[in-house]
């Protein structure tokens, strides 16, 4: 595939070398994970009996959606949960994130986020944006910073629950826009085995953004209270067009969704507006799709560690996320590798990403995306602030081809700007 494709696209040189030589490294991988995954989804469907007539949807208030109602549980079965709140109002992992963690401290409480700093969006508004949680619900907040392994400090955890007053505990599963690892599932069942002994009545809430379906369990299997996300992303299988989830206890959820529209209201409302099909058949396809991206990141990974980038995870790694972190040194290659990936991408590939503000983003961001659902990180993307380490996140992929081609795109630019060489790293 990867001579065809070199072929193809006029690739050659060391560059198509390098391909040949990644290629080597990660053809026979094997994501073990998947088939487990696999099952659990197709379980889901046959425990549900999900009929065509559960594709049906609604219109304004949503009361009595069929398609909601079927879609929820089969994620409620799909996360080991009590219930789930998926809605199309819900319009990113951030709002349902936010949402799930103003539901559940209280105002003049105590949120503490056991993976040290959050996400740049997520941490602005928590604490940073005008009309902050911090400000509006006069919440307290505190951090505990990741060891210097990458895993939870669990003793400045138990420290931090020992003063009391903390109303939940907050995880991060993905990297974000840090230089560090992407938690497991297992480094997060340490947390809530944590939280437990010291303050058993605490609630883990888990940021779940870009981890669904990559490992054979999911954090509300290891005891997290709740999980949230996106449906964009993973879960969405390339088909879902908008929305966002919460999964978890049953108590929490209907804190959550009442926060949410109104309290009396809980999550009686909320129509699919006809798209329950794409809802309830993206989850289906998602365990492929998701194993497809890891591939694709397979090889980028194995690519530019040829090239000379450090990059994590490394080829062939365990992986707990879909996202590919690749240091490139500065932003004149972040720039680089963002202008060769959006040329290989469906949609608008003929645009020419420029770094620029991103609301809830403190540094100038550069992100390449060319997805038929707008901004669906399922979907081949990449996203960089210019600040150092200067690393660029690629993620997503719903087909490995595909990401092959986009991997090769953006090292192409890169080495046609002159900035990809060993001797030079």
């Amino acid at each position: 595939m990867i001579d065809l494709l070199c072929d193809t696209f006029g690739i050659g040189g060391p560059l198509a070398a390098a391909a040949t030589r990644a290629w080597e490294r990660v053809r026979d991988v094997r994501y073990h994970a998947q088939a487990r995954v696999k099952a659990n989804v197709l379980a889901a469907f046959l425990a549900q009996g999900i009929a065509e007539s559960d594709f049906a949807g609604s219109s304004g208030y949503g009361y009595d959606d069929a398609a909601r109602a079927a879609y929820e549980a089969l994620l409620a079965h799909v996360f080991g949960a009590e219930r789930a709140l998926a809605r199309l109002s819900i319009v990113s992992g951030t709002h349902a994130i936010v949402t799930a963690l103003a539901a559940c401290v209280a105002p003049g409480g105590t949120l503490l986020s056991a993976s040290g700093r959050p996400y740049d969006t997520l941490r602005n508004a928590i604490c940073d944006a005008e009309h902050a949680l911090a400000t509006t619900q006069n919440i307290g907040y505190r951090e505990v910073a990741l060891g210097d392994d990458g895993g939870p400090d669990l003793a400045g955890i138990a420290r931090e629950l020992r003063g009391g007053g903390v109303d939940a505990v907050f995880v991060q599963r993905s990297r974000g826009y840090a230089p560090r690892p992407s938690l497991t599932v297992a480094q997060i069942a340490t947390i809530v085995d944590c939280v437990r002994a010291v303050a058993p009545g605490t609630p883990v809430l888990v940021d779940n953004c870009y981890g669904e379906l990559v490992e054979d369990r999911e954090p509300t299997h290891a005891g997290a209270h709740l999980v949230m996300g996106s449906l964009i992303k993973n879960l969405g299988g390339s088909l879902a067009p908008a929305g966002g989830y919460i999964a978890g206890r049953a108590g929490l959820v209907a804190r959550v969704a009442s926060r949410l529209y109104a309290p009396g209201l809980g999550d009686a409302l909320g129509p699919t507006l006809g798209f329950g099909r794409a809802f309830v058949q993206g989850l289906f396809l998602a365990p492929t799709v998701v194993e497809q991206t890891l591939r694709g990141l397979d090889f980028a990974a194995a690519l530019f560690a040829e090239l000379g980038y450090e990059v994590d995870p490394l080829p062939g790694a365990v992986r707990t996320d879909i996202v590919q972190a690749i240091r490139l040194g500065g932003a004149p290659a972040l720039i680089r590798f963002a202008e060769g990936l959006q040329k290989a991408l469906p949609v608008n590939a003929r645009f020419r990403p420029e770094p620029g503000a991103v609301p809830g983003y403190t540094d100038p961001v550069i992100m390449s995306s060319g997805s038929f659902v707008g901004g669906a990180t399922i979907e081949l993307s990449c996203d960089a602030p210019l600040r150092a380490p200067f690393e660029v996140y690629l993620q997503g992929g719903i087909s490995a081809e595909h990401a092959y081609l986009g991997a090769l795109f953006a090292a192409r630019e890169v080495i046609e700007g002159g900035l990809c060489t060993k001797e030079n790293k």
